[in-house]
């Protein structure tokens, strides 16, 4: 009987199973298409049971037939034969399973005491983190996360496809998008021009927005994530590092409720306006948004709070207010590579999260009067590199209303700076200054 102290010793492992997958494979090679959506060489035990597999992949990948006789000439040709136990172990896979029928079960099994491995490893190495007095303990909490996270998408589904199943699904898509005609393949921004021209928002793809101050990227993101999260009841995570989580749900409410900005500051409301910022409360209060008041947020903190985001509340976009303000660990760096740090970790927690990361920017000084481009994004070059996406917006100074009843139009350009799967170009839409909101030009001239 195994004791519990030698239990603890050996790695969580299951010989039988490794032994069976391997026996599958070789009884029926079309198997492999569901082994690969779950295992890695690395994910055997057994050292020899990792060189097996590794030679069968090997012969899957040359079009090779895969069986006893091409498989051990595939291990001798390399020197492994022996060390994998000759021949006569190889021929013994087969024998160990009668039939490839529960070949995905076999395969989970080994996958199960992979992970439990990994679980194993990564929580001796929070041990010894949490002992190495020299390491920010913040630092610790992310690197405790991030590979739990990396765990969590060890399921590898979908690591072998055939062509026609692609296909297949693309056509689905392509259908829906023909029958529908108003729907995209990603995240409707709320504006129809835009989504036009980028299909809605992407998954993995890192966005920016840049403008000068003053100018509404602000307004416009938080424009997009109502439209987002009201409209669609698509969760989405909003990141406010300039303004108060308060301040930013005035401006919300303004915007929704059609109410002059001013007057809610000021309280000075109409009998009228209760009934409309109480119809604006509502949609607000049933819709998924999740806003983080965080000044002066740590590169790190932001991106543990996006994964805790993501797990709790699935959001399918973030926004972040705004990237310049984000804190880099290390503050000894010139700016111009903290921001680059920044900006290529944000790029890579749009492809860990698989979900749209939308930052804004701001743009040099020197861009003012003129249209913003690329170059003109702030402190550091590696955003235009990162991103894959960027919009800026301009308009002409804006001088403010004279009417106190009529609200003023302020015609905005949006640009497409760069789009690295799509086309650039230039399109209108309308800002609203005392309900900091912006409006698509289509929906004005349907009468929207």
């Amino acid at each position: 009987m195994v004791t519990a102290d030698l239990k603890d010793k050996i790695p969580p492992n299951n010989t039988e199973a490794e032994v069976a997958t391997l026996g599958a494979l070789l009884l029926d090679p079309e198997a492999l298409s569901i082994v690969l959506r779950y295992l890695r060489p690395e994910d055997f035990y057994k050292t020899s049971h990792q060189r097996v597999y590794e030679s069968i992949l090997n012969l899957f990948e040359r079009n090779e037939a895969i069986d006893l006789i091409t498989l051990a000439e595939e291990l001798k040709t390399n020197g492994l034969l022996e060390a994998c136990g000759g021949a006569a172990y190889i021929s013994r896979l087969t024998s160990a399973v009668p039939t490839s029928a529960n070949v995905k079960y076999y395969a989970k099994i080994v996958q199960e005491c992979s992970i439990r491995r990994t679980l194993s490893r990564i929580a001796s190495k929070i041990i010894s983190n949490a002992h190495e007095e020299s390491l920010d303990v913040r630092f610790i909490i992310e690197e405790a996360e991030r590979h739990i996270f990396e765990i969590t998408d060890k399921q590898y589904s979908g690591s072998f496809q055939a062509a026609k199943d692609i296909v297949a699904k693309t056509i689905e898509a392509i259908e829906k998008l023909y029958r529908t005609k108003d729907s995209y393949i990603g995240i409707p921004s709320g504006f129809p021009d835009l989504d036009n021209l980028t299909s809605g928002f992407q998954n993995s793809e890192f966005i920016v927005i840049g403008a000068r101050p003053s100018v509404g990227k602000t307004a416009l993101a938080l424009n997009m994530a109502a439209n987002i999260s009201i409209k669609h009841k698509i969760p989405v995570g909003f990141f406010t590092l300039e303004m108060s989580n308060m301040a930013l749900m005035q401006r919300l409410l303004s915007s929704e409720a059609r109410i002059k900005s001013t007057k809610l500051r000021s309280g000075f409301l109409k009998p009228s306006d209760f009934h409309k910022l109480t119809d604006a409360a509502g949609k607000i209060y049933e819709a998924p948004l999740y806003i983080e008041d965080a000044p002066s947020l740590k590169l790190l903190d932001l991106r543990a709070l996006a994964r805790r985001m993501k797990s709790h509340y699935n959001v399918a976009i973030i926004f972040i207010d705004y990237l310049t303000l984000i804190s880099s660990e290390n503050r000894d760096l010139p700016r111009h590579e903290q921001i680059a740090e920044i900006s290529r970790s944000l790029k890579a927690l749009a492809r860990e999260l698989d979900i749209p990361v939308v930052a804004l920017s701001q743009v040099r000084r020197e861009s003012e009067g003129k249209r913003p481009s690329l170059a003109d994004l702030r402190e550091s070059g590696s955003i235009e590199q990162d991103a894959d996406l960027v919009i800026f917006l301009h308009r002409e100074l804006y001088r403010g209303s004279s009417d106190e009843d009529t609200p003023q139009d302020v015609l905005t350009e949006l640009i497409i700076a760069k789009q690295r799967n799509g086309p650039v170009g230039t399109l209108k839409i309308v800002f609203i200054p005392d309900y900091t909101k912006f409006e698509s030009m289509t929906k004005r001239e349907d009468g929207a």
